[in-house]
């Protein structure tokens, strides 16, 4: 499975789940169902290195803005959402995450911001094609800390400073 079909899958349960994270890892799992057992597990690398990607201190200190403040568990959850946006949207936040004051057309609390079960979505398949659980997918873990410079979660003054559209929008 190369990048682009990551992608479609990505955006095609998205938009057939209307934006709803719980529905779109239904979906998920049942269409990657319909894959082979290694298309699911390369599918579950993609998923895995762009989430590892995302854990960046802005793209966190944006999380905080959005959900009104971050913990560990939900900045992990977030990053599923992230992906779940679609490339245009997980690209963008990744170069600008400011920028997702722009790049949500809408931000429910009530439903966005949390993709956990995006994150078992490819787990889940594989386990259901194969009867087992799916192995070590052997790409490179997660850093110990994140990367850039460290956000202060607490201060909305600075967090406002830092990302002062998303502020505006949502804070």
């Amino acid at each position: 499975m190369d990048e682009t079909e990551f992608w479609e899958i990505v955006d095609s349960t998205r938009e057939a789940a209307e934006g709803d994270p719980e529905d779109q890892a239904d979906l998920l799992v049942e269409r990657l169902l319909q894959l082979d057992p290694d298309s699911v597990l390369d599918f579950a690398r993609h998923f895995e290195a762009r989430y590892n990607r995302a854990y960046h201190w802005d793209l966190w200190g944006a999380a905080a803005v959005l959900l009104d403040g971050a913990s560990d568990d939900a900045f992990d959850f977030f990053r599923c959402w992230l992906i779940g946006q679609g490339r245009e949207v997980f690209e963008g936040a990744l170069h600008d995450p400011d920028s997702l004051a722009e790049l949500l057309d809408g931000f429910d609390e009530e439903i966005d911001g949390d993709g956990e079960e995006l994150g078992f979505a490819a787990d889940e398949a594989y386990e259901q094609l194969t009867g087992v659980v799916a192995p070590a997918l052997g790409i490179a873990a997660q850093a110990a800390e994140p990367e850039g410079t460290p956000v202060d979660f607490e201060d909305a003054e600075a967090l406002a400073e830092r990302f002062p559209r998303l502020t505006e929008r949502f804070g």
